[in-house]
């Protein structure tokens, strides 16, 4: 544990908070100052006409105020992750007051996918670990890192021994990655960015106390129970995670598969209604209540009295789901900021030479003409305009994801995902459950489906369009 003495510093620690909390409060105090009765909104009413440099202020003030909740704002959850599930004792591990053997850095960025800020890295720190001077192998290096608040997406609560009392996770957990510009897994943050490699079940497997959520989601938590919730959530897998098992309780799909899907994007969604997988639930600020507070754990306040029906919803019901309240709320308050951040966020530009200029331009024709994609996918926004959901027979898929969700007028839908930014969301196959590896089967289903009569020269520029995209 030697070479982590410079790393686990608490002066150093204690200076990059003070940093972090100074233009915190700056950027509060801009927003603060332009919303005085903390309305929601970036400006005055009487100001709008003619927003000037009042509104400009305030306008970066709610861009901070909700960059700051997306990325280290736990609502409070540390006391479900930590405080029932003890997550923290297997990350610390038996060697420093926890159980197990923990969980070193080399565990956590690879099997385990989580990413680390290298902006939150003291230079010393770098240079060490240029060096192979840092033991990777050490859970406390993991604690280390987590002091200094540099996993992203994960939050540690430390009592003033220095030991991990709990932890908790921010919407940055499974909605932001880094550029790798320093080692796999360590880089600057890419917020918005699905993190692809986040194996999010196997992570939670490891709680040392999975009683409290075997009892909500399966309705029972003896030994057979929490093994049964064990083999749900590592049937999910790197970059797939399961939004809905703790309202339906249903794990698997017909075909035993898992009921896992894809972790959407938090980019490029200005403009467009829906924005996840299941149509029916709600957009963008819907979703960041619902996330908050019913999977992450968060203690904020949630309606939606969709869910109070034991049969479609029994995990809901059994968590009060359809009517949760905490007081203090830790979560809507913040809603507007966090919403704001989140539309704010453009669709990363593809990286030059990913893909075929020429094919491209001759795939977008292909695209708003014989292959009917703009009849969805309308450019600019690449979604439907309007109510931008579809059920699954127009698709010719099945229909069990979108089962799931609450169903509309037209019964149970899949979203339109909007495609810009396609490139860096693509790892893990395409739909809704990554069932089409690649463009081409996309492409290849969809002639099929709507009997195109695409050649393949036509095909594979389609693709090109895509990945231009």
């Amino acid at each position: 544990m030697k070479p982590m003495r410079g790393l686990s510093s608490r002066v150093t620690v204690v200076a990059i908070t003070g940093v972090a909390v100074t233009a915190l409060a700056t950027a509060l105090a801009a927003f603060s100052l332009s919303n005085p009765d903390d309305k929601p909104g970036a400006c005055e009413s009487q100001s709008v006409d003619e927003p000037g440099q009042g509104c400009a202020k305030a306008l970066v003030g709610l861009f901070e105020q909700g960059k700051e909740i997306f990325r280290f704002d736990t609502f409070g959850d540390e006391d479900y992750w930590g405080g029932k599930l003890e997550l923290h004792k297997a990350i610390a591990g038996a060697a420093l007051g926890g159980v197990g053997p923990g969980v070193s850095p080399k565990t956590a960025l690879t099997a385990a996918g989580l990413k680390v800020d290298v902006d939150a890295l003291p230079g010393n720190l770098q240079a060490k670990l240029r060096q192979g001077k840092v033991d990777l192998d050490s859970p406390a290096t993991t604690l280390a890192l987590l002091q200094l608040n540099a996993v992203v997406g994960v939050k540690g609560v430390f009592d003033k021994g220095g030991s991990l009392s709990s932890i908790g996770i921010t919407c940055a957990l499974c909605h932001s990655t880094v550029d790798d510009s320093f080692a796999p897994g360590i880089g600057k943050r890419l917020d918005g960015w699905p993190n692809q490699d986040l194996n999010v079940g196997l992570i939670v497997s490891l709680a040392p106390n999975l009683a409290p959520m075997a009892d909500q989601v399966l309705g029972a938590s003896d030994p057979a129970t929490i093994d049964l919730l064990k083999k749900v959530l590592l049937s999910w897998g790197p970059g797939f995670y399961d939004a809905e098992v703790n309202i339906d309780a249903i794990g698997f799909r017909p075909d035993g598969k898992s009921a896992a899907v894809r972790i959407p994007a938090a980019y490029g969604h200005l403009g467009e209604d829906l924005h996840t997988w299941t149509g029916g639930f709600g957009n963008v600020t819907y979703w960041n209540a619902y996330v908050a507070n019913l999977q992450m754990h968060g203690n904020g306040n949630f309606n939606d009295e969709r869910f109070n029906n034991p049969a479609k919803y029994p995990a809901a019901v059994r968590g009060g789901f359809f009517k949760l309240r905490h007081n203090p709320d830790q979560v809507t308050s913040k809603l507007a900021p966090l919403h704001y951040y989140q539309l704010s966020l453009k669709a990363p530009t593809p990286p030059p030479g990913s893909f075929d200029a020429a094919a491209a331009k001759r795939g977008e024709t292909v695209f708003n003409g014989q292959g009917k994609c703009a009849d969805c996918h309308m450019p600019p926004l690449y979604t439907d305009s309007g109510y931008n959901a579809h059920t699954p027979t127009e698709m010719c898929i099945d229909s069990f994801q979108a089962d799931r969700g609450p169903t509309g007028a037209i019964g149970s839908t899949l979203v339109t995902p909007q495609l810009s930014g396609l490139w860096a969301r693509s790892k893990r196959g395409f739909f809704h459950d990554g069932r089409f590896p690649t463009l081409l089967d996309v492409a290849n289903h969809y002639n099929a489906c709507f009997n195109l009569g695409l050649s393949s020269s036509e095909k594979s520029d389609l693709v090109e369009f895509l990945k231009s995209r």
